[in-house]
């Protein structure tokens, strides 16, 4: 048996398999060996691989022997796939947005009431503050170690902010608020992310939701 992360774009039109699951976690599936290694396999196993390193030690204290190393693929062949460990990253933080998108529309699947469907977003952070692996948001992660030397991944950190401040935005809209109250909601869910990555305070989204439902009943009741 072999494992095989799940193509992005596939996971993009479809979701089901990622439905509900954590920032954090990968999209594995377990598929038979056939004898051949695709260059779409060799790609998502180095990128699944680096992830997690990265994820749990830092991006700038895992060199690439390590993930070639971690992820059984050969010096050449990683460097064929990726040219630098810039490369890498970006790839990383690609799928990660994947995962990201996929998982909190999965907890909001099923959640009719356009209200819920904002508290929702920190019940879906609620579920991931708890995870064993949890150690913060790794778009953050990652802009703090190269936002400052790398343009190219402070520009997919900060497009990946957007989608999520823009996806705020429609669900509050649809609660009939305004842009202050997306902004304002979408700020109380970053924050709960980094208290609880460096306080250690799991109950930083459950704070973060009681606060929330203060913003949202305080907009909507004005209106």
């Amino acid at each position: 048996m072999s494992l095989t992360l799940e193509n992005e774009r596939s996971q993009r039109k479809g979701g089901e398999q990622n439905a509900g699951r954590r920032p954090g976690e990968g999209r594995w599936t377990v598929t038979r060996a056939t004898g051949q290694t695709t260059t779409t396999d060799v790609r998502d196993r180095v990128v699944a691989t680096a992830d997690a390193l990265f994820y749990a030690r830092g991006i700038q204290a895992v060199g690439m022997d390590e993930v070639r190393t971690a992820a059984g693929v050969s010096l050449k062949r990683l460097y064929a796939e990726f040219p630098g460990k810039e490369a890498l990253v970006l790839a990383v933080l690609d799928a990660r947005h994947g995962i990201w998108e996929a998982g909190l529309s999965g907890a909001l699947s099923g959640v009719d009431d356009p209200r819920e469907r904002l508290l929702a977003i920190f019940d879906f952070l609620a579920e991931w503050f708890t995870d064993d692996t949890f150690r913060g948001c790794g778009f953050i992660n990652a802009f703090g170690e190269l936002g400052a030397t790398s343009p190219a991944v402070a520009d997919a950190v900060r497009v990946h902010k957007q989608s999520f401040q823009d996806h705020v935005a429609r669900l509050t809209a649809d609660a009939g608020g305004d842009q202050a109250l997306a902004a304002q909601l979408a700020l109380l869910a970053e924050g709960a992310q980094t208290t609880a990555a460096i306080a250690g305070r799991a109950d930083a989204a459950r704070q973060a939701r009681a606060a929330a439902e203060v913003l949202i009943d305080a907009a909507l009741g004005a209106r």
